[in-house]
């Protein structure tokens, strides 16, 4: 082995190293930036799942009422619920 050898390799190392970083810190953060966009709309798409299930809650709590309130004209019932928003 040529005693050239052991310098070479010794400025390699840290030659390597600088240009994994490059390569390999704008790799992570290109994969950090698409992970934070994709959590944005997995939580959107979350809070869109609950205000739906909340709006099918409220309409399954109106229809209870009109199926548990036997004192009152259903026709009359339904016709106020028409007229009141859900929201």
């Amino acid at each position: 082995m040529s005693p050239l050898w052991i310098p070479l390799l010794g400025l390699s190392i840290p030659v390597i190293a600088l240009l994994g970083n490059l390569l390999f810190k704008p790799w992570l953060e290109h994969r950090e930036r698409r992970l934070t966009i994709e959590a944005n709309a997995l939580a959107e798409k979350a809070a869109q799942y609950a205000a739906q299930t909340e709006r099918l809650e409220q309409r399954v709590r109106v229809l209870e009422r009109i199926i548990t309130d036997r004192g009152v004209d259903l026709s009359d019932e339904i016709g106020r619920l028409r007229d009141t928003p859900l929201n």
